[in-house]
């Protein structure tokens, strides 16, 4: 399969294929584990979880520049418009649209989502992509819900799970959500970026893979995988 997936730290993924870069909640800049810097980020679609700085990130600024097509709920493509972004598409939670790259469905995800300047940024979601035969979860910022069992009979190749406690689940749960999940692959995410959401990856990879099916791959900011 020819998709490849970075980890640019926290919440924020490049997603490329032979069709597309799509890239998952920008927070590079003021995000000390960022590889990179904003302006040298590409990409074809911006897809934004929820309302909160340090997801929204650097979208505004990247679609400008990049003329990226962003995907969020209808409350933050509204905010969106209003700050200058010009291409948009708005989806809602259980909703799937066709892309050109592939099928975008958006998720559940138990969370906040107020936007940077206090505005309502509707529900948090998370993101369900098939493209070139791959079907990769990223559930962005959420505690466990049991759902998630559904959500794992689509056949995930890739789960991205939030590990960091405190503001999504932490360690024991998200070793309950892949057990829901059950997917071939996951990634740990959302952890270290502060003091508060500080965890051990290693340790919880070693506990997935005694107690699952799934194979643990433990990321560096920057780092690239191929699915």
């Amino acid at each position: 399969m020819s998709v490849k997936a970075t980890w640019l730290s926290h919440a924020c993924f490049l997603i490329e294929s032979p069709k597309a870069r799509i890239l998952i909640d920008p927070f590079l800049t003021g995000n000390p584990l960022a590889p990179v810097k904003a302006e040298a980020v590409a990409a074809d679609y911006i897809l934004v979880s929820h309302g909160h700085g340090d997801h929204v990130g650097d979208t505004v600024a990247i679609a400008q520049r990049t003329g990226a097509t962003v995907v969020s709920n209808f409350e933050i493509h509204n905010w969106l418009a209003a700050q200058g972004v010009k291409h948009l598409h708005p989806q809602h939670i259980g909703g799937g649209f066709d892309y050109p790259w592939g099928r975008l469905k958006l998720t559940l995800a138990l969370h906040g989502s107020a936007l940077p300047d206090g505005s309502y940024g509707g529900n948090p979601c998370g993101f369900l992509l098939t493209l070139e035969g791959c079907t990769i979860y990223h559930a962005c910022d959420t505690g466990l819900f049991g759902d998630m069992a559904l959500i794992g009979e689509e056949g995930i190749d890739l789960a991205i799970l939030p590990i960091g406690d405190n503001f999504t689940m932490g360690p024991d749960d998200a070793l309950r959500a892949v057990k829901l999940i059950r997917p071939k692959r996951a990634v740990p995410i959302h952890y270290d970026t502060f003091e508060v959401i500080r965890q051990d990856p290693g340790a919880w990879a070693k506990r997935v893979e005694q107690e699952t099916a799934t194979r643990v791959t433990v990321m560096k900011p920057g780092e690239t995988i191929a699915l």
